[in-house]
């Protein structure tokens, strides 16, 4: 069973602003509330090479790509971004922590990175700016 067509455009608004809203508030953590220096300090400290250009891409591509999911705005590629980003995070920061949060875990970016992977599978949705611009082009994929 699958859902009617404004219901799933709904459920794929709600997610869209939900994760769009997470990856918002760690941008602006990283740019606002530790800043660039404080992030980039972060970053050297976990290994992560190239830290001060590592914590500029994370800073925005979290913000900016937080911000398009929620517009629907070039869902595809900001969420193709946002899921480097996560790889990044689970590679160099939590990989090593286990599942738990609450430990350092990794299960926080596994959870965005398959959210986001679904909205760069199937699509934004009617209600974006990727559908208005895009318009019969951009379409949720229906099951076979």
């Amino acid at each position: 069973m699958t859902l009617p067509t404004a219901a799933r455009d709904i459920a794929l608004l709600v997610a869209r602003a939900a994760i769009g809203i997470v990856f918002v508030a760690h941008g602006w953590q990283k740019l606002f509330t530790q800043g660039i220096d404080g992030t980039a300090a972060f970053f050297d400290q976990m290994g992560i090479p190239a830290a001060v250009a590592a914590a500029w891409f994370a800073a925005l591509v979290e913000l900016v790509g937080g911000a398009a999911l929620i517009l629907g705005l070039v869902v595809p590629v900001a969420g193709a971004l946002l899921i480097v980003n996560m790889i990044g995070a689970f590679a160099f920061v939590h990989a090593g922590a286990g599942l738990f949060v609450d430990q350092g875990g990794y299960e926080l970016v596994l959870t965005l990175a398959a959210a986001t992977l679904i909205l760069v599978a199937v699509g934004a949705g009617r209600y974006s700016i990727d559908h208005l611009l895009l318009g019969r082009r951009e379409r949720v994929r229906q099951p076979a």
